[in-house]
């Protein structure tokens, strides 16, 4: 194991910061395979929206890049990934967090996929995603 893995295992998150970053990653359109490459690289927006995001086993259903890049935004503030910065700024590329890295592990470990979100996630979901653009 390395140093780097031993951190992000150690980092310990409150339960209602874990619960909310299942629920938000059950609720979106992706797949645990784009999750897990975003484990070991970057992945461009481009790769995840369309026909592509599809053939390569990202999203169910071809996803517009606005609406795709709107979820990751979200998933961004739950503290699951982050943006890929170079030397000129922001990228259009996007990783996953230690948290996120935590519940890829998991969920990887429990079957290989989400779990389906209940009605009532999917409304909290929704309202969380709500409010954090009003403020």
């Amino acid at each position: 194991m390395t140093t780097s893995t031993q951190k992000e295992q150690s980092v310990n998150y409150s339960d209602a910061t874990r619960k909310r970053a299942e629920r938000a990653l059950s609720c979106s359109p992706f797949l645990l395979p784009l999750f897990a490459a975003m484990r070991n690289e970057s992945i461009p927006l481009p790769m995840m929206t369309g026909q592509s995001g599809v053939d390569k086993g990202y999203t169910k259903t071809p996803l517009a890049e606005l609406w795709t890049e709107r979820h990751l935004l979200w998933l961004i503030k739950v503290g699951l990934l982050r943006r890929e910065v170079d030397g000129q700024g922001i990228t259009d590329s996007f990783r996953l967090t230690p948290l996120g890295r935590q519940l890829v592990a998991k969920w990887e470990n429990l079957g290989g996929n989400f779990p389906k979100p209940s009605f009532w996630d999917s409304i909290i979901n929704s309202i969380n995603r709500w409010l954090s653009l009003s403020f």
